[in-house]
């Protein structure tokens, strides 16, 4: 008999990755997506995998709605994925962020309780968890100091699934999980704002891009390599809480660097900071340790740093050649409003 998974938040980078990797494993996938005017199922569309999904509404802040997503999806596992995920918009939205990444959690945690104490349950943590201060690789046993309204809701929701594995004997697993990135990150996401800006600069179609802080160092891994990792915290014999890294740490002044490189062309002359994109707090250093997932998932990440934004400027280059010779497929640039149009707090620095 097939294994019945659960993925919320199965239209971002995450669910879709994770989806085609639990399909190709054999279970029966449904995930829950929110109804919007304008769809946004691109991701599965371009993994091709639109077709093999089982799709229900719902919205984290409605309970209702995610009681009856787990009643029709009978799961054996639930995989959380979905939240307010970008720091820089839990600025903006700190009270929407908490709702949604914090007491989402727990009206998850709560349909299990209630409908089938037996489903496993996969959280995903973060590391921002881990905030500001630190210098060196972060294990599961480093202090938490979150910096943004985003890290304090995930931290909630990480106390919450604790609680309920200890209080309820639920199987559910904490993934604290490092930057992870692919080109089918957000283009919010400075590593895809990135990869996507200088195909188009390479292409004629732009002529600048514009950050924020580009000494902020992070360890920056392949979301297909990362979802693996959940899959494999949900098949051991007792929950647990893991760190996802690759043990290395690279900026965004790198991370613009090589990717200028990959195109020929020198980042300097191209790359300029904007107020506008730092944020209140910001966090300057993370990295991991996966030396535990390694030990008892054997996990380990198959792409590193150069190779991921390789494959990030190539497959935006790609994509934006193809644009231009008038083919047409599921893709979220060409939509993606121009940032000189978004408005948002500027920071007195």
């Amino acid at each position: 008999m097939k294994k019945r998974a659960l993925i919320t938040g199965i239209t971002g980078q995450d669910g879709a990755y994770l989806a085609k990797f639990l399909l190709e494993k054999g279970y029966e996938v449904y995930g829950t997506y929110r109804r919007l005017s304008s769809p946004n199922f691109w991701r599965l569309q371009y993994l091709d995998i639109f077709e093999k999904v089982n799709l229900i509404p719902a919205d984290l802040v409605d309970t209702g709605s995610i009681v009856e997503a787990v009643k029709i999806s009978e799961p054996d596992e639930i995989y959380h994925l979905a939240a307010q995920s970008f720091v820089g918009a839990s600025f903006e939205q700190p009270i929407g962020t908490g709702e949604v990444t914090g007491l989402g959690v727990t009206r998850v945690l709560e349909a299990i309780r209630q409908i089938d104490p037996g489903i496993k349950f996969y959280q995903a943590s973060t590391s921002e968890l881990y905030g500001r201060g630190h210098s060196s690789s972060l294990n599961e046993n480093s202090p938490f100091r979150p910096a943004s309204p985003y890290a304090a809701a995930k931290l909630y929701g990480y106390w919450l699934t604790r609680q309920y594995r200890e209080a309820y004997g639920i199987f559910a697993c904490n993934g604290i999980l490092f930057n992870h990135e692919s080109p089918l990150r957000g283009l919010e996401f400075v590593t895809r704002k990135i990869s996507n800006a200088v195909a188009k600069i390479a292409l004629g179609i732009e002529k600048e891009l514009r950050l924020g802080n580009l000494e902020a160092k992070r360890d920056w891994g392949y979301a297909p390599d990362y979802v693996e990792s959940m899959w494999l915290m949900l098949q051991q014999k007792e929950p647990d809480d893991y760190v996802i890294g690759t043990n290395e740490s690279h900026s965004v002044k790198e991370f613009a660097e090589r990717a200028f490189d990959i195109v020929g062309l020198d980042w300097q002359e191209y790359v300029k900071v904007d107020k506008r994109f730092l944020r209140p707090l910001d966090v300057n250093f993370l990295q991991g340790d996966y030396s535990k997932a390694k030990a008892k998932l054997g996990w380990k990440p198959k792409v590193k740093f150069d190779k991921l934004v390789k494959i990030m400027v190539n497959e935006d280059l790609n994509r934006w050649e193809r644009w231009l010779n008038g083919e047409r497929f599921p893709w979220d640039a060409p939509n993606y409003p121009s940032e000189a149009k978004i408005i948002t707090r500027v920071l007195r620095v």
